[in-house]
């Protein structure tokens, strides 16, 4: 299998207070088919910046470095911006975690779906509020000529999601990069949004990078795992083989996890030994 995305010895610094780069990812290396590949870790460990950097979207004052990062044969760090600009929603797409900070709270969703189309594809307006709608309903809204006309706050947590979704996924790109989209949502939201997500993904023919601190969710959903601890992959292994995963940091973030009918007292602390993070 070619891969779609590659990615070798990425790394992103960030100045501190006296202007000395400090490094947030560390060497992450890894690459992509059409498949769905997790990407999990503790809040800060450095998940959500190597997805914005495949974007292009990190803070002016990142420093981001690499061997590789290459999308389709395209060189994205020496990529011209109006480059990076196109490929952004037409064939790289991304999926944020809280819909309520990326909607724009003055236009309808259904506006704000048919200006994600017309930004890439032309189109007139009788053809994209068609297309709107075919994708809305593809994501499982029902009605979807009520939902196109609603603003962000009329919609639910899980609506909105599912209106990211469909405007992520309007221009068919070629990769989706879900950056937690389902932590704000309840449990049975969640499994209705991953359902919608496997099912298009498979039909799209997408690669899919699904970015979480949820081992149960990503063993379940995604094909293979990235483990990062501190910037750093300390671990890759297959979805289904998770729970034989050998680093010691896995096995701690799995020994976290609740269990149904047995009893653990005292509860078990993740320990953390500093040559991971070397």
């Amino acid at each position: 299998m070619s891969a779609l995305l590659t990615v070798e010895d990425l790394r992103i610094a960030f100045p501190n207070r006296d202007g000395d780069p400090v490094e947030a990812v560390r060497g992450v290396s890894f690459s992509l088919g059409r498949e769905r590949l997790g990407i999990v870790g503790e809040s800060g460990s450095g998940k959500s910046q190597t997805g914005r950097a495949i974007l292009g979207l990190t803070p002016p004052q990142a420093i981001v470095t690499a061997r590789t990062l290459a999308f389709d044969g395209i060189d994205l760090l020496k990529a011209a911006p109006a480059e990076r600009r196109a490929l952004r929603g037409a064939r790289i797409g991304m999926v944020l975690q809280d819909p309520k900070y990326s909607l724009n709270p003055v236009m309808t969703v259904g506006d704000q779906i048919v200006e994600a189309l017309q930004a890439h594809e032309n189109v007139g307006d009788r053809e994209a509020r068609e297309r709107a709608l075919a994708m809305l309903a593809a994501v499982q809204i029902d009605r979807p000529a009520r939902v196109f006309g609603l603003y962000p706050h009329e919609v639910s947590g899980g609506m909105g999601q599912r209106v990211m979704i469909a405007m992520m996924l309007i221009a068919d790109p070629d990769l989706l990069i879900a950056d937690e989209p389902t932590s704000a949502l309840d449990v049975t939201v969640q499994l209705q949004v991953l359902s919608i997500l496997d099912r298009l993904v498979g039909e799209r023919g997408m690669g899919l990078i699904f970015i979480s601190h949820d081992l149960r969710l990503v063993s379940s959903f995604c094909d293979r795992v990235l483990v990062i601890y501190a910037g750093r992959v300390v671990e890759e292994i297959a979805a289904a083989d998770l729970g034989a995963a050998q680093h010691p940091y896995t096995r701690g973030l799995l020994a976290c996890l609740p269990r149904l009918g047995e009893h653990r007292h005292p509860l078990p602390v993740l320990s953390r030994d500093p040559e991971w993070a070397r």
